[in-house]
């Protein structure tokens, strides 16, 4: 099985200090930094641009997890490629060209992940599953972070690992929305390994304890 990976949502962070707020998440342990670009179109709120992560790369060594919640995904893989990102994820609701764009994020040397909403069925993945590096599922809406967590989600992540190993897949399962010590237990029941958290670490009062508590639930 693959090593649980704890991605805290900088989403959650302090804006104001987001290098210094990164390097509390790597000395607490955690493996991942997910960013969440949001454009006002896909999602309502507006969050990050290329520079924002260009200048927090030299900051810390942990791989930076690029969720882009954008209507036209194609037009942001390349500039955050070039700032930094280690995986890039976009959302196949946006995606005509599935198979083109995940080529394209490859092609540059970046890991690459389709998102499906709640309400999106896992039938949408058939033809690029197997050419995945990660499947994010996502447990709320997007768009907002401290949301509840759907707990339909679990069900959707056992179909979706089924699906991978029948496909020969590698493709590792990331969960976004609601994870804490609590639905921890149930995801990486399911079969997901990276678990995205930001209320549930940025707002605990022991960052380190809180990652400590999410893994090893």
């Amino acid at each position: 099985m693959n090593r649980i990976k704890i991605a805290p949502s900088i989403l959650s962070a302090d804006f104001a200090c987001l290098a210094q707020e990164i390097k509390r998440i790597e000395a607490a342990g955690a493996d991942m930094v997910h960013i969440d670009i949001m454009d006002g179109h896909f999602v309502p709120n507006l969050t990050f641009g290329p520079p924002v992560i260009a200048a927090l790369r030299a900051h810390t060594k942990l791989e930076f997890d690029v969720h882009l919640m954008v209507t036209n995904p194609e037009a942001y893989i390349e500039p955050f490629a070039k700032a930094g990102a280690d995986w890039i994820t976009f959302h196949a609701e946006t995606a005509p060209h599935m198979h083109r764009l995940v080529q394209q994020i490859k092609e540059l040397g970046v890991k690459a992940g389709v998102a499906l909403n709640p309400g999106t069925s896992l039938t949408a993945l058939d033809e690029v599953l197997a050419e995945l590096d990660m499947v994010l599922i996502m447990s709320v809406n997007p768009g907002f972070g401290g949301q509840k967590f759907i707990e339909a989600s679990v069900d959707k992540i056992i179909r979706l690992k089924k699906r991978i190993e029948n496909c020969g897949s590698k493709a590792e399962i990331q969960v976004d929305g609601g994870v804490n010590s609590q639905t921890a237990v149930l995801v990486k029941k399911a079969g997901a390994t990276i678990l995205v958290a930001g209320s549930a670490v940025y707002q605990a009062p022991d960052i380190a304890q809180a990652i400590d508590a999410i893994r090893g639930a």
